[in-house]
């Protein structure tokens, strides 16, 4: 058959708006979200405590903690998938295996089919909420990074708040979450109902584009920046701030492969080493700040106030998680990361030893021997209790807009091309690390410890305000490819600040006309080819896949005559 008689392969449409790109992927965190709210909604329901025969302790400690250890191996694993099959890819692999922990969940006979449901499912959680925000930060310009970034900590809460409101829905099923005899529809319907939102992810993806910085890594050099044109030029592959782009994304993977290290040694150089351990700090002081006890176990926060309607007061928690991580979307980029952690740190610690000091004060041993909680505020204590709920609320606003959206924008943008997946995986392990532990020692700890606890998770976000305000530099309107010249500045955290960067300058001087920037047509750089050159007189681009290993930046790049590099 004659070459022009073949069939070629018929291109999928791809919508190429960042912020419904950014947007759709965050799906991926929507579904972290309805894990969260579909195992808190359940606890304060008898269909649940008469199927599994659970009541607080240990045993539903390890029944929650099964999807964060799910999550910590799914995050482990997802620097492999993202780097071999794309980030793209791997969030649709991640929506499979949703699917069928969802499916195993809603199926369960007893405790180990829900375990490993959840475990399943929990897999799936840590893929997309480790390469869901490193996708989001690929594909977003600088000026916008930290707000799409947000969307993944948006839709969580999202996520949160819909799950909720399904499981508040279904537990009215059967006489009610207080009837004795309610059957397991009260938790079978939502656990079932989360399969939908892992099937829209998994086809729609198919409608969105890979990141340019992936198919670079790749050598297809003709796809990213076609890509990147559609993302940042309206379609123009000659527009100077695609150029500029482009222009560092080659640069900066052609110093990266000129270490031939590309494995998880790499990550143990001092340099990088000093990143990965911020960002793995990071998602350990997010989970340390307390949130998830007023998320996980919000119905035992609420009954250990003494409030009556627990699961009616614990509604307003997601209500004000989806509304407060809102300004953080839209303001995030113009505060900072910085200021945004040390603030919410200092607050979230405050008002956590407020609630603390008032159960301490007020409270008393539970009555009832057989309560999911040991120390209760008394009924005649009602002012006291409308204080503790008041601050609870007050904690998960800060966090909402806070350390929520923070802790997955700054990971996924401190760290270089190469190793950026493989280091947000170790960053977002850490994340499943902690939340494991946190998931199956706080009934333990709210047992035992009682009203102590919440001060020891203020103590945790004093820590963090420390350990944030020595070492994390501000990091906003940096373009990936520059994270290098913040962090190995040598200035202190406290005096970083932000510059005009090598992409804006690189711009200028393409739209003055002042530089030229060849571009490869999908031939590796690490072969050497001479085969054409295209020139456009009234463009600043030159398309050509004339590449060699040993040749310096001049090799791909041509000047103007009478300009410097």
């Amino acid at each position: 058959m004659p070459p022009s008689a073949r069939r070629m392969p018929v291109e999928m449409k791809c919508f190429y708006n960042v912020y419904a790109i950014c947007a759709f992927a965050a799906i991926g965190g929507g579904l972290f979200g309805f894990d969260i709210s579909s195992m808190s909604g359940v606890l304060g329901t008898q269909g649940y405590t008469n199927y599994f025969g659970l009541n607080g302790g240990s045993q539903q400690g390890a029944v929650t903690a099964a999807m964060p250890a799910g999550s910590l191996v799914g995050a482990l694993a997802s620097s492999f998938v993202a780097d071999y099959y794309s980030r793209r890819t791997a969030i649709q692999i991640a929506a499979v295996i949703w699917i069928c922990g969802a499916i195993l969940q809603t199926a369960s006979n007893g405790i180990p089919l829900l375990v490993v449901g959840r475990i399943v499912a929990g897999i799936c959680v840590g893929m997309t909420s480790a390469i869901v925000p490193v996708y989001q930060a690929e594909i977003a310009p600088r000026e916008i990074r930290g707000r799409v970034v947000t969307m993944q900590q948006w839709a969580i809460t999202w996520g949160i708040f819909i799950q909720y409101f399904v499981q508040y829905g279904a537990s009215k099923v059967d006489g009610g979450p207080d009837n004795q005899n309610q059957g397991s529809a009260a938790f079978r319907i939502p656990w079932g109902i989360q399969i939908i939102p892992a099937a829209i992810l998994f086809a729609g993806m198919f409608f969105f584009p890979k990141t340019p910085r992936w198919l670079a890594s790749k050598d297809r050099w003709e796809e990213a920046i076609k890509v990147l044109g559609n993302l940042h030029g309206n379609g123009d592959i000659n527009h100077p701030k695609v150029l500029a782009e482009y222009q560092e994304i080659e640069e900066t993977l052609r110093g990266e492969r000129e270490q031939a290290n590309s494995g998880y040694t790499i990550l143990t150089r001092p340099r990088i080493a000093r990143r990965v351990i911020l960002g793995m700090s990071i998602q350990m002081w997010s989970q340390l700040s307390g949130m998830n006890v007023m998320m996980y176990y919000t119905i035992y926060v609420m009954q250990g106030a003494g409030i009556g309607d627990a699961l009616t007061a614990s509604s307003v928690n997601y209500v004000l998680n989806v509304v407060l991580t809102l300004p953080a979307l839209l303001f995030l980029d113009k505060w900072g990361r910085r200021p945004t952690m040390l603030l919410g740190s200092f607050f979230m610690g405050t008002f956590l030893f407020l609630v603390g000091a008032l159960e301490g004060a007020y409270g008393e041993d539970n009555p009832d021997p057989n309560g999911a909680v040991k120390w209760i505020l008394p009924k005649d204590q009602a002012v006291v209790s409308r204080v503790v709920v008041a601050f609870s609320y007050l904690a998960v606003c800060t966090f909402a807009t806070s350390w929520g959206p923070v802790s997955w924008t700054y990971p996924s943008e401190i760290y270089p091309n190469q190793v950026r997946a493989k280091a947000v995986s170790l960053a977002t392990a850490s994340n499943w690390i902690w939340n494991t532990a946190l998931a199956f020692a706080v009934p333990p700890l709210l047992d035992n410890i009682k009203w102590r606890m919440y001060m020891i998770f203020g103590v945790f976000n004093y820590l963090a305000f420390i350990h944030m305000f020595l070492l994390a530099p501000e990091t906003k309107g940096i373009p990936l490819e520059e994270m290098d010249d913040i962090f190995d500045s040598g200035r202190p955290a406290w005096k970083s600040k932000v510059h005009t960067t090598r992409l804006e300058r690189l711009q200028k001087e393409i739209e003055d006309g002042n530089f030229k920037v060849a571009v490869h047509l999908d031939k590796p750089m690490h072969h050497a080819v001479e085969d054409m050159e295209l020139e456009s007189k009234d463009s600043q681009l030159v398309r050509t896949n004339t590449a060699t290993t040993q040749g310096s930046a001049d090799d791909h790049l041509e000047h103007l005559p009478g300009t410097a590099v």
